[in-house]
């Protein structure tokens, strides 16, 4: 600057070309006509060359020192040509050691100085004559104690005066070049000067964060302009030193904005390469020498900028999933850079042939050739890895290979086949099949050798069927992304998985059947069905049963292999079986409800006792079967809530199953047609599939909620027959109306209704509680039914008895419909229905229920009204000769005793067979008296005889003239 001629200092106006920037206040001493339009501020001024001396890591020291003596040294010389050689003798002649405060900065300066004499003397070396005489003298200089300490300043002028006679002479040798401002200098001393640029250019990167320009950055290189006439730089050489140090700076901090600006200047380059200038000879003739592969060439300075770019850029894509994660998004403009630079002949003799369209077509081949060679590479990276884990066994060691190679096809089809697509639309499918015969290689002897699902199975089928549903994503992207273009192979060999796993599938299947039946009886003959807490009222044991099952679906499930429906009916097969198991085996305890009714007691007919110290005859009591008795004994109330809240707990979790496993079924079937697995060809055989599909859940679980629904019939209607018949035989059936209606009204009994009505809604679940309390209602109707039919000798009932036992009905009616907060008025009234028209019968006139007897007679051999168990009708007559045993009419009593010689009721014991001690519950023999009537010793005939017997008596009372009819 102060060679030329530039007042750093002046100030003339305030005003500025703010479009000039930091240069508007510089001012050349050859153009003063206009020197207000070129001033700034000194403060400014002053600001930017501060930078600048702090970015070059100089000492304000120093830099007052070089200032001054460049001052004096431009004073003296008249400005002309001038390079470094002449600015560092300039120095070396002004400065001093005493200049520096300590001798180390001195020393450290002088050294450099001395180190840019030898750099531009040794790259000169075949143009000096006499090598010895400049190694001397640099010598000399470079010895401290004799420099600074020996010599004395005449001397030390004299060398500097005999170096600078080589300089001299070397700048004449040169020649010119035509080029404006050139020194004659740079072609000797190029390699030195673009250093020296090229350190300088560095200088616009912040120290403290290096990947980012100083604030200054403009003004910075505007500044360093002014120095390419002395280091013998052009725009072009500027273009590429400053893309190239760009680019430098970009690789060391990653910093994507740099690679922006690196590519910015490189396009400025090529765009430059279709016009020679001036300089093209000049710059074509610093010829640098490229080290690659054990070879060396020679190329031109922005040729081997250029492929040093190139060169990095290769090396990098070559390996993109090593060098490119998912942290940058840089990788899209490396491609574009290598992309660009790929279309530079760097060889050719005639560049003029490099067009701007060349510049940005794209290299299909280079392409492909990084997608194949990063992708193998990638895979050889993960399969050394591997093997480095000799001890792995070999399926483990498969299936982590599998899922890294499905990392590998992620990252290629997330991150760089989008990008790469631009350039190569097949990129995508290149790679998908290259992995896919990479990992086939090593899959295939294994895949030989599968017949058992394994542990070693289970780990790498499905990392395989993982893999290639990736590789199939990536494979079939290539289509998706270019639906316009025809591609010459759309299929991607497949490594059949399906094949080898569906047989060993099937063989797992059915050997869990057996082990899961086996563990589900063990299960249940441990459990003794108490409630799992307060909350949950069903037993551990279905708790448990779902657990295996749920396990096995998830397994089942888990094992991420194809699945066809013979897979899914061999598992809805193990569902069923194992609930259906279960289900059967919680009402295998239940026996007959009709175990539970007492003994019938004999027919009599009603007759005061005469003789009150009689002996009267008890009821003979026929003992229950042992295994009956014990399961009446360990079926107790509270145990049948819970297995009823266990049938319905089954009920609620059968759905959650069912779809659960169909959500499952659905995903893998999806999960199989995107591997390709899909075996159906046609629409219609896919809707025939899917229909038998639904087919089998259908009769799956319809079938086992039929099932469950049946047992909860079944158990709800024994726990009513069981509170009524077994458990308040005594206090219902035994007491009601015992000796006298009036003394045994129904008022007394329903504190025990209540009670244990109570008592059962604590353990019966909310949803459960109306089918509970429904059948304890109809087996109270029917128990006050049993007790107007066959209560027994002490039960006699007369048309006064009539109004209050219509009271006790109403009574017992009200109790269940609670004030319409129990069950519903309508079902109460169904079922109590019978019981009113048994009133009925008891208040109609003895000869008219005689009648209907006999009419009822004549009906039993045509079927009509054949009896059967425990299904009593209104009309036949079994109920009509019970309704007369009970009435207390002596008319009644005299039509049996003459008909049917039935022993007076006196004659037998009025308590109950169990109050006596010793005696069990009824056996099931004495219902058979409920199906006969209980004749004299010539009795027991068929029904066949009644209608002989009935028609005999209709004659005699018609001859006797008693009875009358209407």
């Amino acid at each position: 600057m102060a060679f030329y001629g530039l007042e750093i200092y002046i100030f003339e106006d305030q005003k500025k070309d703010k479009s000039s920037g930091f240069l508007a206040g510089l001012k050349n001493k050859k153009d003063k006509k206009h020197p207000r339009s070129q001033s700034q501020s000194p403060e400014r001024h002053d600001e930017v060359i501060n930078t600048i001396r702090v970015q070059m890591q100089i000492s304000e020291a120093m830099d007052a020192c070089v200032r001054q003596t460049s001052m004096q040294f431009a004073s003296r010389k008249a400005c002309g040509q001038l390079d470094i050689p002449q600015i560092s003798l300039g120095l070396l002649n002004g400065i001093f050691k005493s200049d520096f405060l300590y001798e180390k900065p001195y020393m450290q300066w002088k050294k450099r100085q001395a180190n840019i004499l030898e750099e531009v003397f040794i790259s000169a070396n075949h143009l000096i004559t006499d090598k010895q005489v400049i190694d001397t003298l640099l010598a000399k200089m470079n010895n401290s104690e004799e420099w600074d300490n020996l010599m004395s300043t005449s001397e030390r002028t004299e060398v500097l005066a005999a170096i600078r006679q080589v300089s001299l002479l070397l700048s004449s040798v040169n020649g010119h070049f035509g080029i404006q401002g050139e020194t004659c200098y740079w072609a000797t001393s190029y390699h030195f000067n673009i250093r020296l640029y090229e350190k300088l250019l560095f200088g616009i990167f912040d120290i403290l964060d290096e990947g980012n320009f100083i604030e200054e950055a403009d003004e910075f290189l505007k500044l360093c302009k002014l120095t390419w006439s002395t280091l013998g730089i052009t725009q072009k050489m500027h273009n590429a030193l400053y893309g190239w140090v760009l680019f430098q700076q970009f690789v060391l901090t990653e910093e994507e904005m740099l690679l922006d600006h690196a590519i910015i200047e490189v396009q400025k380059l090529l765009s430059a390469e279709s016009s020679r200038g001036k300089d093209e000879e000049y710059i074509n003739s610093l010829v640098c020498y490229i080290e690659c592969d054990d070879s060396k060439s020679e190329m031109s300075l922005v040729q081997a900028i250029l492929w040093s770019i190139t060169y990095w850029c290769d090396s990098k894509l070559q390996d993109y999933h090593l060098h490119f994660s998912e942290e940058h998004d840089f990788f899209a403009k490396v491609l574009t850079l290598a992309s660009v630079l790929r279309n530079k002949n760097y060889g050719a003799q005639d560049e003029n042939k490099l067009t701007s369209d060349a510049l940005s077509g794209p290299d299909i081949v280079h392409v492909k050739m990084y997608v194949e060679r990063s992708v193998e590479a990638a895979y050889r990276r993960i399969e050394d890895n591997m093997n480095l884990g000799s001890q792995m066994e070999r399926g483990n060691a498969l299936a982590v290979l599998a899922n890294d190679v499905r990392v590998i096809a992620e990252k290629e089809l997330n991150l760089y086949s989008p990008v790469l697509c631009d350039w190569y639309p097949e990129s995508a499918m290149v790679a998908a099949k290259l992995l896919h015969q990479l990992y086939g290689e090593r899959l295939k002897p294994f895949l030989e050798q599968v017949s058992s699902l394994s542990d070693e199975v289970k780990l790498v089928l499905p990392a395989v069927g993982s893999l290639e549903h990736g590789l199939t994503l990536l494979f079939s992207s290539t289509c998706k992304a270019n639906e316009s273009r025809s591609f010459s192979s759309l299929e991607l060999d497949r490594y059949q998985v399906g094949k080898f796993s569906r047989p060993i599938i099937l063989e797992w299947v059915i050997a869990q059947h057996a082990r899961i039946l086996e563990w589900t009886g063990r299960i249940l003959d441990l459990e003794d069905w108490e409630p799992l807490s307060y909350q949950q009222k069903h037993s551990s044991s279905a708790v448990e049963v779902f657990r295996i099952i749920e396990e096995t679906v998830d397994q089942f499930f888990g094992l991420r292999l194809p699945l066809d429906i013979t897979h899914l009916q061999a598992l809805l097969s193990i569902i069923f079986h194992t609930l259906d198991s279960y289900l059967h085996k919680v009402c295998s305890h239940i026996v007959d409800k009709h175990h539970l009714y007492p003994p019938v007691p004999p027919l009599t007919r009603y007759k005061e006792a005469v003789f009150p110290m009689i002996k009267k005859k008890v009821v003979e009591n026929v003992l229950l079967e042992e295994e009956i008795n014990g399961n009446l004994v360990e079926l107790t109330v509270s145990k049948l809530c819970i297995r009823l809240n266990t049938l319905q707990y089954i009920q609620k979790q059968m759905g959650i199953l069912e779809d659960g496993i169909r959500k499952s079924w659905g995903s893998a079937t999806i999960s199989d047609n995107s591997r390709g697995e899909e075996s159906r060809e046609t629409s219609e055989t896919v809707s025939e599939y899917s229909e038998s599909v639904d087919e089998l859940f259908v009769a799956t679980f319809d079938s086992l909620r039929d099932t469950a629904a049946d047992a909860i019939k079944r158990t709800c209607e024994f726990i009513g027959a069981r509170v009524v018949f077994w458990d308040m035989r005594d206090t219902f059936l035994f007491r009601l109306y015992r000796g006298s209606v009036g003394s045994a009204r129904f008022d007394n009994i329903l504190p025990n209704f209540d009670s244990v009505l109570n008592n059962i809604c604590d353990y019966v679940d909310d949803v459960l509680r109306d089918l509970v309390v429904a059948s304890i209602c109809k087996a109270s109707l029917d128990g006050f039914v049993w007790v107007l039919l066959d209560g027994g000798p002490s039960c006699a009932f007369s048309d006064a008895d009539i109004n209050m036992m219509e009271e006790d009905l109403n009574m017992l009616k009200d109790f269940f419909i609670a004030d319409g907060e129990g069950l519903p008025r309508s079902l109460v009234e169904n079922e109590a229905q019978f019981a009113h028209q048994i009133l009925n019968l008891y208040s109609l006139q003895t000869e008219s229920v005689i009648q209907m007897l006999m009419t009822a007679s004549e009906l039993i051999p045509t079927g009509v009204e054949s009896h059967k168990h425990r299904h009593r009708h209104l009309v036949d007559a079994h109920t009509l000769v019970r309704v007369l045993c009970h009435k207390k009419d002596k008319e009644a009593s005299q039509f049996l005793k003459l008909h049917y010689q039935l022993p007076a009721s006196s004659d037998y014991e009025d308590e109950s067979p169990l109050k006596e001690p010793g005696l069990k519950p009824p056996m099931m023999a004495d219902l058979l008296r409920n199906t006969s009537m209980q004749w004299s010793n010539n009795g027991h005939d068929s029904f066949k005889s009644i209608k002989k017997k009935f028609q005999k008596v209709t004659s005699e009372i018609r001859h006797s003239g008693s009875l009358s009819y209407s």
